[in-house]
This record gives structure tokens, sequence and C-alpha cells, in this order.
């Protein structure tokens, strides 16, 4: 297996173990991911800049974190409980390898909501053309996806659903303290997230 596809197999865990904590029985409550998708495609558009009678800058960060989001949701739609995760991992692999471009990001970004909101599919050779057209690599999409998955349940694990959770700890919210314990990690380590989350831990007051 290569790393890459190693990489998308964690990833796959992640998110089921995600969708399980949210719900046991997620696989027939027909949850409609692709609609998630194209919601965050338009919420994206909004911070890359698509309005030609004012001036815009695209907010880079932003925008790759609303693709990580979008990731979550393209693998649950992938995800059907018979599919071995290695093998979906090496679909998902070879069609990141094959990006798929429209003209400039905002038209790959049409073509991925496209295929949402048209087939009710995960188009992930437009989600890399967008990666692509945006310079984001598939190790800054792992680190934000375990980074953001693990925060997820860090959240759930300290009291996010019955509001005891805080999301400000020494001046900082919780997702600038994420940045920074991701940043200190090595992302090829095996237990990555688990460090993540150790490093979350050391730094929450509660």
């Amino acid at each position: 297996m290569s790393a890459n596809s190693a990489k998308l197999v964690v990833m796959l865990e992640m998110q089921n173990a995600m969708n399980t904590k949210v719900h046991e029985q997620w696989f027939s409550q027909g949850f409609e991911w692709y609609r998630a998708i194209w919601v965050e495609c338009a919420e994206m558009l909004d911070h890359y800049g698509w309005k030609w009678w004012k001036k815009q800058t695209p907010d880079t960060e932003q925008v790759i974190l609303e693709l990580v989001d979008i990731f979550h949701f393209g693998l649950s739609l992938r995800i059907d409980g018979e599919t071995a995760y290695e093998a979906l991992a090496a679909q998902l692999e070879n069609e990141l390898a094959q990006p798929l471009y429209a003209e400039d990001f905002k038209a790959t970004l049409e073509v991925l909501a496209a295929s949402a909101v048209g087939d009710k599919t995960f188009n992930a050779a437009a989600f890399a053309g967008c990666m692509q057209q945006i310079g984001m690599t598939l190790d800054d999409l792992y680190r934000g996806y375990v980074g953001k998955n693990t925060l997820n349940f860090f959240r759930q694990d300290h009291g996010y659903k019955d509001g005891s959770y805080i999301k400000q700890w020494h001046g900082k919210e919780d997702n600038e303290h994420l940045v920074e314990v991701v940043k200190s990690l090595d992302t090829e380590h095996p237990d990555f997230a688990k460090l993540v989350y150790q490093g979350l831990q050391a730094r929450y007051p509660g």
C-alpha cells in the first residue's frame, strides 16, 4: 500500500468513527451528504470571491478549511459498509491522481458542486482539481482532515453536547490551539491522530 493510500485508509476509518459517534446506525439514516457538499461549495465561493462588481481577495486559508470539510462529506458518501477501506482508498487515490480542471478554481468548484447536485456523488477528480488550483497537497489535506476530525472528537468528549465545553483557552480559540499542535507534530507518525488528541488534552484547562 502506498503512503497516500495508507493516509486515505486512516481518514476513512476516522470518518466512520465520527459518523458512528453522531448516530450509531448512520448507514441506514439516509443522510444527504451530497447536499452538504454543494452547500459547502457555495459557502467556499464566498470565501474565494466571485463578485465582479467589487474588489475581492481569496481567503486561501478559509478555502482550504472548507475543502477539508467537503472531504469529510465525500468520504461519508463513499463508505458503504461493505467495501474494504483499502479498496476505497485505492479508488480514491487513483481519482485524486487524475485531477479534473475547468478554466479556473471557481469553475472547477462548480463541477464538484454539479456532481453533488445532479448525481448525488463525490467527484474526487474535480476535488483534486480544486486542491491543485488553490495550491493544496494531499499532505495538507491529511493534516487538516485529521486535525479537524480529532478536534471534533475532543469537543464531543469534553461536553460539547451539554454545553460544558470551553471553546476559548488561554486567550485563543480551540481551532488556533489545533493549528499549533498539528504544526509541532510529524504527519508521517502512525499515531498522528492520537498525538493530536494528546496535544489538545495537554493544553485544555477543563
